[in-house]
């Protein structure tokens, strides 16, 4: 698939992508929203180089590094992925808190739609916003939501710079050390 323009990254603002969701997900992945490239594209973690990808493999979550068009690959491997806020931007710091805290009932009704043996957050402020714990850490968290065991990880994202590949493969392998 060829990059998009710079025109139609921009008439991509505000559109959604669908819930990539199924039965029997080992892990229900969490962003914050879409970026433009995912509303341009319709994929999860549109753009190919985003450090998802090899993050995912990397920590044993798939057998190879997927890219992003291949959805039902992921599913097959167990994972699914939905957003807090599902309006494309630029940057996640375009949301406003009441936006990623309005997203919580959303977020809850498709755990308890598809029960995921685990949620994962991808977001430690994106968390502590919808959840409302102010002093919450990456790692497995001491609560559960709907049953489902409930991780905070390191977004991916490339304007993440507290972690690096090598740091964020290493958190999201925790994670995939504790799934079915």
């Amino acid at each position: 698939m060829p990059a998009p323009t710079k025109g139609e990254l921009a008439g991509a603002y505000g559109r959604s992508v669908p819930d990539l969701v199924g039965p029997d997900l080992r892990v229900l992945l969490v962003g914050i929203n879409p970026s433009l490239w995912s509303g341009w594209s319709g994929c999860h973690f549109g753009r190919p180089s985003n450090r998802l990808w090899p993050t995912l493999h990397q920590a044993g979550l798939t057998d190879r590094r997927l890219r992003p068009e291949h959805a039902d690959e992921l599913l097959a491997a167990g994972i699914g992925v939905t957003n807090l806020v599902n309006r494309a931007t630029a940057r996640a710091d375009e949301l406003t808190d009441g936006e990623i805290r309005a997203g919580l009932p959303r977020l809850v009704a498709t755990v308890r739609a598809y029960r995921p043996a685990t949620v994962a957050v991808l977001g430690i402020t994106a968390y502590r916003i919808a959840f409302r714990r102010p002093k919450a850490t990456v790692g497995r968290q001491p609560v559960r939501l709907e049953g489902a065991a409930l991780w905070v990880l390191p977004n991916p994202s490339g304007l993440n710079a507290h972690y690096q590949q090598a740091d964020l493969t290493a958190v999201y392998a925790e994670l995939a050390a504790t799934l079915p």
